[in-house]
């Protein structure tokens, strides 16, 4: 998985975020980090970002990184935001990075969901700062895992 596969699937499976301007920036073994700026397209009536646009890229810093390690795993596995917090210290006027990471919490999960059979529940947090790197806005994201179901016939 690469940034540029990444931000081509948002395209056609995710087009709300790519026409909002959310794009991987970097993807590692145990980091991600998203990126979007303000824009005419992504403004609410307060001449900010739009919650909802933080909260795409947000979330894509940490399942980018839950579908890296997923398809690591070579094991069929369901992922699913169960919950999510926000708290937001600044207006977005700019561009925004949002970074997770937390791909070791993952790496244990899944591990855990393997070796039990049983789905697991994690927390990610994703942190998003402007370019001066002052903090704008902390997202905590509950996700979970569970070993797909194979039907056998006879």
């Amino acid at each position: 998985m690469t940034p540029n596969k990444i931000n081509s699937y948002l395209f056609f499976q995710l087009p709300a975020a790519w026409w909002c301007g959310v794009r991987v920036k970097k993807l590692e073994a145990n980091s991600c980090q998203t990126t979007v700026k303000y824009r005419w397209i992504n403004q609410n009536p307060f001449r900010s970002m739009y919650f909802a646009v933080q909260l795409m890229a947000a979330e894509l810093s940490t399942g980018a990184l839950v579908m890296q390690k997923i398809r690591q795993s070579q094991t069929p596995l369901s992922m699913l935001v169960a919950q999510q917090n926000s708290v937001y210290h600044k207006k977005i006027t700019g561009r925004v990075f949002f970074s997770c990471q937390e791909g070791h919490v993952i790496d244990q999960a899944i591990q855990k969901a393997i070796q039990t059979g049983e789905g697991q529940v994690f927390s990610l947090k994703s942190i998003g700062t402007n370019a001066m790197g002052e903090l704008l806005t902390e997202t905590e994201f509950i996700w979970t895992v569970k070993v797909k179901k194979t039907v056998t016939t006879s």
